[in-house]
């Protein structure tokens, strides 16, 4: 990766750290450098935080059975981080950012409608990170009797918010040395969390959970895609287009979905054991993801186990915070990367003061986020993944800044699939534990699934309906426009970004 301070020559320089110019701009090839296993390293960070543990309580909550949930999880994680593997290899063949190089799909202004979406997704998710992080210390605090109340959550939301803004504003070099911190601390720590609470499973008592019926299993299944994949897809090429071009498909594939997806299935099998064995823990979990997982720490580890949370969660977050300057910036927001990162982060603080201090259904609300926005998300996702394999060369970079060039301005077609999948979809999901988004499942009766309350009310059918059709929509009315784009003759490109009127 370009300037990678995870690689040996770049360690050994000890490159003074600088806040990133990089802003929508294509990355030099002299500026590339690397290998697809580079990014291990901010995927593994990204994704190995303790809230991995909780998603077992989160889909045994589905009223399904270990074995079910076990199999929901490994397929969704595997299948969902395999879209960002896909999605990460547009990086190597555009060096430029994930929503910079939808624009050969979407138009470079058309591109503005996911890149809005995008934005609202990542600023969401560091927003979540943020609070949990910050409900987590708080609830340490309280355990060991130095004060868990109003003052203790408004410092922990400083410390964690100024940590996240800090490695988003100063950018690439930054959130790479950080995420090969987290990895070893957290991945060590949380070692230790596991042997420690191992003595609370009870194999007995896991095993006799019953099963559930498919819908239930369905619907545990596609919010294990949205809580992990669906929700990294719109930044997947951030990192990899700092690879050179000729770096192999497979290993950008490989690498990104093995890096993302071993630490969560290790900790949703554990979390699977220890939700499953304790009915008092899985239902705390649900009001505090992080915090009640400390309830079965001696106390003397609760202060590592803190450290490991809060690590944790910062990784996620400074990727997102990352990715979601970049986004407003492709939305059409004409500032620096650095002031975009500033922005979000004031946004992320106002969010985790709400979830914080005024919310009081966490995860229903959680749950509602996700699957609202993993519709559009999966309908994005949809056609930049058929876009991408329609490709027989790479992106013309230069014309990627240009309304008037090669892929045109405002496309009507993908723009109308885009609002035709997530229709489909809205009608076919439901959101119960969040009041505002009770229009949600419209779909249901007409189509015969009996309903609002029926049994696929919760399968939340419509993220995979969502993705269908846009994946499929595109191969068939996006043939023609991809092959009279590559059939042109190659732009003079600048490697630099190109300003848009």
């Amino acid at each position: 990766m370009a300037d990678s301070p995870d690689t040996p020559d770049n360690r050994a320089a000890g490159r003074p750290l600088q806040v990133e110019t990089h802003g929508l701009d294509v990355i030099a090839d002299a500026e590339r450098k690397g290998t697809p296993r580079n990014l291990f390293w901010p995927w593994f960070g990204a994704n190995v935080s303790i809230l991995g543990l909780s998603y077992g309580a989160f889909a045994l909550g589905f009223r399904i059975s270990f074995w079910q949930a076990l199999t929901a999880g490994v397929i969704g994680i595997v299948f969902s981080f395999l879209l960002c593997g896909f999605i990460a290899v547009a990086g190597r063949r555009g060096s430029a950012p994930t929503m910079v190089l939808s624009r050969a799909a979407y138009g470079v202004r058309g591109n503005r409608l996911p890149s809005v979406i995008s934005w609202v997704l990542t600023v969401g998710w560091e927003t979540v990170l943020c609070a949990l992080a910050t409900m987590a210390t708080a609830t340490v605090f309280g355990r060991l009797g130095w004060g868990g109340g109003t003052g203790t959550q408004v410092v922990a939301l400083i410390v964690v918010g100024a940590l996240t803004v800090i490695g988003g504003v100063m950018g690439f070099d930054l959130i790479m040395r950080l995420q090969t911190v987290i990895t070893v601390v957290t991945g060590v720590l949380t070692v230790v969390y596991i042997v420690l609470v191992a003595d609370h499973i009870h194999w007995s008592t896991v095993s006799a959970l019953p099963a559930g019926s498919a819908q239930e299993f369905i619907g545990a299944l596609v919010f294990m895609m949205t809580g992990f994949g669906l929700g990294w897809v719109n930044a997947a090429a951030d990192y990899s287009r700092y690879l050179p071009r000729s770096s192999s498909n497979r290993g950008v594939i490989g690498w990104t979905t093995f890096g993302a997806s071993v630490a969560p299935l290790l900790l949703l099998v554990f979390g699977l054991l220890l939700a499953g064995s304790s009915t008092k823990l899985d239902t705390a979990v649900a009001a505090d993801p992080i915090g009640a997982l400390t309830t079965i720490l001696p106390t003397w580890f609760l202060v590592p186990f803190a450290v490991v949370a809060v690590l944790g969660l910062v990784g996620g977050a400074v990727l997102d915070i990352y990715s979601s300057g970049l986004a407003l910036l492709s939305a059409g927001i004409r500032i620096p990367r650095h002031l975009a990162a500033l922005v979000d982060g004031v946004l992320m603080i106002a969010g985790s003061v709400y979830i914080v201090f005024f919310s009081d259904n966490f995860l229903g609300q959680f749950m509602g986020f996700l699957t609202t926005l993993g519709v559009p998300i999966a309908a994005w996702c949809g056609i930049m993944l058929a876009d991408l394999a329609l490709r027989r060369r790479d992106y013309d970079e230069a014309d990627l800044y240009r309304p008037a060039g090669r892929y045109g301005d405002v496309p009507p077609a993908p723009l109308l699939l885009t609002l035709a999948a997530t229709a489909l979809g809205w009608g076919l999901v439901t959101n119960s534990a969040a009041s505002w988004l009770s229009w949600q499942g419209y779909l249901l009766e007409p189509f015969g699934l009996g309903g609002k309350s029926g049994a696929w009310a919760y399968a939340n059918l419509g993220v995979l309906a969502a993705l269908a059709l846009a994946f499929l929509g595109t191969l068939a009315l996006g043939r023609a426009r991809v092959h009279a784009q590559e059939a042109e003759a190659p732009s003079q490109a600048t490697g630099e970004e190109v300003p848009i009127a």
